[in-house]
């Protein structure tokens, strides 16, 4: 395994059998992914609740004083 075979791996760190590790990436590279990833659960959320009827705002407080 090379680090040529990982995109954004800048570094890989492997353990005594060769196994990765920990892969070292670039920080900017590191905030992208996170951001996208961020991107996806919120589209997944929304998509799970998009035939929910919306509450109002006393009744969303009800519910979060129930969790």
């Amino acid at each position: 395994m090379s680090v040529k075979d990982y995109p954004f791996a800048q570094e890989l760190i492997m353990d005594h059998q060769g196994q990765i590790q920990q892969v070292i990436i670039n920080f900017e590279d590191y905030q992208q992914m996170i951001e996208t990833y961020e991107d996806t659960e919120l589209y997944r959320a929304m998509i799970d609740v998009k035939d929910e009827t919306p509450l109002s705002l006393e009744e969303a407080l009800i519910e979060l004083e129930k969790e």
